[in-house]
């Protein structure tokens, strides 16, 4: 399956454009702003801690809903500057690349510090200015709790930065906008809940990994990657195939990416409802 084409103008991911205010290179841990002027809305806004985060715990959900027409974007809430491996330069490349390869129409950077995020009015500002530029119908974010504790903040924070976007008293640029639904990824989660619903994934498998493959400073020979632990000496790619299996098996398909919310989800009748009982 060929990548999606590449798109084009100020909102390229391959651009990785520069909000008002947003820093050089050389001082990473500046926030970031959105322009003044809201951009055309989007059905769906990934926000995750890190640069890699969307891709490695819900890529293929993000390829399916671009697949099915929806704008698909990412907000990266830090640069990874932090990290083991690669430099944050290096990591923007490899977000670009795999903002591509998912068909993300933009790809944005909120420039909070990596490993010290946390859940204060300031940086719910900062995320609150995003979404209403964005304009997203759906958010989705980190589960509650994780391995590294800038996820459990930005679970947090993107929700409350949320609600915050939605106030048109909040001291914040651009016109009020709130989400009508958050969402947090199950997927490698030890301690989670039954997912609230699963999506199938099984025809945008290769799309994810190519996506994932985008990252090969972080990911290259690993076994084992944020949330996702190692399993013995199985290839990354192996333990998603194997967990994504895993959920896949719940709704009886190949592969599925299983997703929790507050609310109960609803279904329309009795009669249509799906995944067999025996």
């Amino acid at each position: 399956m060929s990548p999606s084409p590449a798109p084009s103008g100020p909102d390229s991911p391959s651009e990785s454009p520069r909000g008002e205010g947003e820093p050089s290179a050389d001082s990473r841990t500046t926030p970031t702003s959105p322009s003044a002027q809201a951009e055309e809305a989007l059905d769906v806004l990934a926000i995750f801690a890190h640069p890699d985060d969307a891709e490695l715990l819900c890529g293929g959900a993000l390829a399916r809903s671009v697949a099915a027409g929806e704008r698909m974007g990412l907000l990266d809430l830090t640069r990874g500057e932090m990290g083991s491996r690669g430099t944050a330069e290096i990591r923007a490349e490899e977000a670009a690349a795999a903002a591509r390869t998912l068909g993300a129409v933009t790809r944005r950077c909120a420039g909070l510090p990596d490993g010290g995020l946390v859940n204060t009015l300031e940086y719910r500002r900062i995320v609150a200015g995003w979404i209403r530029s964005l304009r997203p119908r759906i958010l989705v974010t980190h589960w509650l709790q994780g391995r590294h504790p800038d996820h459990t903040a930005a679970a947090r924070l993107v929700r409350d930065a949320a609600f915050l976007a939605g106030l048109r008293r909040a001291p914040l640029a651009g016109d009020a906008h709130r989400p009508f639904k958050v969402v947090h990824t199950l997927t490698f989660q030890e301690d989670a809940p039954p997912p609230s619903f699963v999506i199938d994934v099984t025809d945008h498998m290769e799309r994810r990994l190519e996506a994932m493959a985008c990252f090969a400073s972080q990911w290259s020979d690993a076994r084992g990657a944020g949330e996702a632990f190692p399993g013995g000496d199985r290839p990354l790619e192996d333990q998603v195939r194997a967990q994504l299996a895993h959920y896949g098996s719940k709704i009886r398909v190949a592969y599925g990416e299983p997703f929790w919310t507050r609310e109960a989800m609803e279904w329309n009748t009795l009669g249509s409802l799906g995944v067999s009982t025996f």
